[in-house]
């Protein structure tokens, strides 16, 4: 016990510009991040695990119609909703996923349910919802996830070819996506994330942050980590185990393997983003190579920070 605990989220990284926002919808921001950030320590002050933390923080930003998550998600081609997410144990290394799920307000949740209450770790579309249906999960009706904003996006390119990631307008391009890590009073890590994916995909387009691996991971050996960014390229260079395995192999500290993976690896490919990550003495790193990334952190020796730019 005594360890020094400590939590992070994010609410997505991309081209937020400074004064491209104006600052009352700034303000929103930076107290949904504040809020989500609080629930989720106030779990690890009162000595709960890192599980519960990261899955309490990210149900705050579902729950926000800011972030692309949950309620906030973006629209696919046909006009509906397809959510994603993922949590892991680091202690355990059990993991739980869905994907293609609708309907569903937390999709976290029954991320965490697929952990706790079934053999897999994966589950997806169809049978991700029998799975919810089975465990009595009510289901939002589509005016639930309606966002006037999300829904003007998808207007000006429904029937074309393009998607975007999240918030784009040129020049506001975001990667939605929402996460937290953390590390408990027992000096046990996890981390959880969430997207609502990407404006008007089409064909069961899948991202990095339902991956265990690419968007998400947790390991007590190294740290937890949750990415946002270029999904295609963070599944490629498997990023977020990429983080990991620096650690584990090359001695890493948590702050140099973020460094090293976000700001060389990842560009090498050509994807962009960011992640958050933290170890097991609760030492957290937030690096992107974008503008911007919503984020926050705070830890029990006092440190506490909400940020959007760089």
């Amino acid at each position: 016990m005594n360890n020094t605990f400590s939590i992070a989220i994010h609410g997505g990284a991309g081209t937020l510009v400074k004064g491209m926002m104006t600052p009352e919808l700034e303000a929103r921001y930076r107290a949904d991040l504040k809020d989500a950030l609080d629930q989720g320590y106030k779990i690890l002050e009162t000595g709960r695990s890192a599980v519960d933390a990261v899955e309490k923080a990210v149900q705050v930003l579902e729950d926000s119609p800011l972030f692309n998550a949950g309620k906030g998600s973006v629209f696919t081609a046909t006009e509906s909703h397809e959510m994603d997410a993922s949590i892991m144990d680091g202690k355990t290394l059990n993991a739980g996923a869905v994907s293609l799920i609708t309907g569903i307000k937390n999709p976290v949740a029954l991320a965490r349910d697929v952990m706790e209450k079934s053999e897999h770790v994966f589950l997806a579309g169809e049978g991700a919802m029998q799975f919810a249906k089975e465990l009595d999960y009510k289901l939002e009706n589509s005016n639930y996830f309606y966002d006037k904003f999300r829904h003007n996006q998808w207007l000006e390119i429904k029937d074309t070819d393009h998607f975007q990631l999240d918030h784009s307008t040129k020049k506001d391009s975001k990667f939605g996506t929402v996460g937290a890590v953390a590390c408990d009073q027992n000096g046990n890590i996890a981390a959880a994330t969430s997207t609502g994916g990407m404006t008007n995909k089409k064909w069961g387009r899948v991202g990095d942050s339902p991956m265990i691996g690419a968007g998400n991971y947790a390991n007590n050996k190294t740290c937890a980590i949750s990415c946002t960014g270029s999904g295609e390229f963070f599944i490629r260079g498997v990023v977020a185990y990429d983080v990991a395995c620096l650690m584990e192999h090359k001695n890493m500290s948590v702050g140099e393997a973020s460094e090293e993976v976000i700001n060389k690896r990842i560009l090498e490919l050509g994807g962009d983003g960011g992640l958050i990550a933290v170890d097991t003495k609760g030492n957290i790193a937030m690096p992107f190579n974008t503008e911007g990334m919503y984020r926050a952190s705070k830890t029990s020796i006092g440190k506490e920070t909400v940020s959007i730019y760089k």
